[in-house]
Formats: C-alpha cells, sequence, structure tokens
C-alpha cells in the first residue's frame, strides 16, 4: 500500500494527511470499542487527521452530543502529538438559545467545553458547522481571533458555508485584520458535485484548503444499498434523527441509477465503488483531504485503497459524463 501522503492546508503551513477520518458515527452507530477499532485502523493506514464536531454522533438527541469527542479525546491519550485533530461549534448543545450559534457567548463555551471532552489543550482546527445568519460576522471573527491568539484554537475554517458567504468572511477578516478561515468542508461526491461551480474556484484562488464530507453519499456509493428494500438497519439512511435526511439528499431512483453505472465501471477496473469514489475526490485539483468514515474497521480497507488509484483521462472524463447532471444542480438535491 502506497505511503499516506501529507499536504499543506490551504495556504497554511500546517501538514495532514491526504486523507481525514470522519468520526460522526462514534458513539451511536458504534459503540465505543468499535471505535476506537475504526480510529486503530485508521492510524495504521497512515490517517492522522481527525474530524470530528461537538454535536456528534449523528443521529443522536441533545443527551447524545459531545460523547464523539468523549470517545476520542480518550482514544488520544498519551498520543495527542501524533495526530491533528478537528472539531466543530453551532449546532445545538443545550436547551438554551445561546447554547447554539456562531455568538462570542457561545464560540467561547464551545471552545472550552471540547477542549475537556477532547483532553486536550488545543484544537488544531476550529470550524463553524453552519452558517449563523442571526450572528454578524465580524462578531464571530473576533471571537475566533480571540481564541487563537489564546493558544487554544491554531486555525479555524468553516463548514455548510456557500461561497458568497466565505468570500464576505475572507473580506472582513482582511478588513478587520483578524484570523481568517483557512479551511471549507462541503458536503462533495460524485452524486453531489454543485461546489465545482463557485466554492471551489473561490478556494483555489485564496489559498483555502477543502476537506470534503460525504464522499461516499452517505453510504449510497458503497454500492451496498437495494432501492427495492427498506434502507438496512445501521445505515445512515436508518439511523435515528439523521434517518429522514440522508434519505432525502440520496435516496432516489436517479442517484440509483448512477450507482449503478458506476459500479459497472468499478467493476471493469477490478477495484470496489468506494476506492474508485474516493479516488474521483482526490483528484479533484481544489480538494486537500476527503473525510472518509467507517461503522466498521474493514470499511476502512476500501477507501484507503484510494490512495493508489490512478485516475487517467480516460477515465475521468468517463466519471464526468456519468455525473455532470449532479454539477449542474437541477435535480433538487
Amino acid at each position: 500500500m502506497m505511503t499516506m501522503e501529507h499536504v499543506r492546508l490551504g495556504r497554511t503551513g500546517l501538514q495532514v494527511s491526504r486523507l481525514c477520518l470522519g468520526t460522526m458515527t462514534f458513539g451511536l452507530q458504534c459503540d465505543e470499542e468499535q471505535s476506537r477499532s475504526i480510529l486503530d485502523r485508521a492510524a495504521e493506514g497512515g490517517i492522522t487527521f481527525l474530524d470530528t464536531a461537538d454535536v456528534y454522533p449523528l443521529g443522536g438527541t441533545v443527551e447524545t452530543v459531545g460523547r464523539t469527542e468523549e470517545i476520542i479525546g480518550r482514544w488520544l491519550a498519551g498520543r495527542r502529538d501524533e495526530f491533528v485533530v478537528a472539531t466543530k461549534c453551532v449546532g445545538p448543545m443545550g436547551p438554551r438559545p445561546w447554547n447554539r450559534g456562531a455568538s462570542r457567548r457561545h464560540i467561547l463555551d464551545a471552545v472550552d467545553a471540547s477542549l475537556r471532552r477532547l483532553n486536550t489543550d488545543f484544537i488544531d482546527l476550529y470550524q463553524l458547522h453552519l452558517y449563523d445568519r442571526d450572528t454578524p460576522i465580524d462578531e464571530t471573527l473576533r471571537a475566533l481571533d480571540d481564541v487563537v491568539r489564546s493558544g487554544k484554537v491554531r486555525y479555524v475554517g468553516v463548514s455548510n458555508f456557500l461561497a458568497y458567504q466565505l468570500a464576505r468572511a475572507l473580506g472582513r477578516s482582511e478588513a478587520l485584520n483578524l484570523v481568517r478561515f483557512d479551511s471549507a468542508q462541503p458536503r462533495y461526491s460524485l452524486l453531489f458535485r454543485e461546489v465545482e461551480r463557485e466554492l471551489f474556484p473561490l478556494c483555489l484562488e485564496e489559498g483555502v484548503g477543502v476537506i470534503p464530507y460525504n464522499p461516499l453519499a452517505g453510504g449510497l456509493l458503497s454500492g451496498r444499498h437495494d432501492r427495492t428494500s427498506p434502507p438496512a438497519g445501521g445505515s445512515r439512511f436508518a439511523l435515528g434523527t439523521a434517518a429522514s435526511h440522508y434519505q432525502r439528499r440520496y435516496w432516489q431512483e436517479r442517484m440509483f441509477d448512477t450507482v449503478d453505472e458506476l459500479t459497472a465501471v468499478a467493476a471493469a477496473l477490478g477495484v470496489a465503488l468506494p476506492t474508485l469514489a474516493v479516488a474521483w475526490s482526490l483528484a479533484q485539483p481544489a480538494v486537500t483531504a476527503p473525510i472518509i468514515g467507517a461503522s466498521r474497521p474493514e470499511q476502512l480497507k476500501a477507501t484507503l485503497a484510494a490512495m493508489d488509484l490512478h485516475l487517467d483521462d480516460e477515465l475521468r472524463s468517463r466519471l464526468d459524463e456519468l455525473t455532470v447532471d449532479y454539477r449542474r444542480g437541477d435535480l433538487g438535491v
């Protein structure tokens, strides 16, 4: 297997592994023992970049928030310096209206809470999970600037921002001489390519690293789902509060048709469909490190294998031809 490559995150000097491990399955889909096995397998494969969020696990409730960070914190004990750790805030962490969002109040509280759960003195990359329309971006940036200057956070980024929202934030950072966002975490896969149109060109021009999530479209690009049967128990399409969300995104006839076509391409190459899907993401010029997840450690075999798969021009053109509709954004997905 190819040695895991490390690359710069955007224009920063921070080096991250070319694949990032997503952890939102930890604490609900996966118990702690299983979660630790997944972390161990990722580390064996050379992954040193871990992504989480304070609201995880996926599909949980207010009662389960923070559980994923706690699991990671216990696993990191004694080896914190071997990993780059990214987490996020903005989602609801309690019943009060100030227990969420990107206000100064919530950011300062959320950073300290994540530090405790992760059992660490600092967070490498602290991200806004969502755009908060109720808080002025200047307030948010000043709070983030303070946590970076304090040493609690090293770099900051965003997740689920539209291109204009990120562009405006970068402009305000420059105008106010405040910390700027050095990464963006959009949803991106062969079945969702809209971000190629505006967000990716912006990130390339501004030197913002891209760490896309859902490269397997919530598991639909695993190729194991059957459109004629209900979603399998334990998958994201049947997981608690997340099930309806993922079904709306991906459980569509058109997408199943595309998966069938992509499965045939992968079979002709002699590789697993997840390997092909992640390799395609890695081949995009704007992408720094796709976020791969798992509910069992053995699932990482196929996604780690993407590091060894080279996509030639003919293959990339074929994949583009099969999925170009998902770039146009005219399917309502």
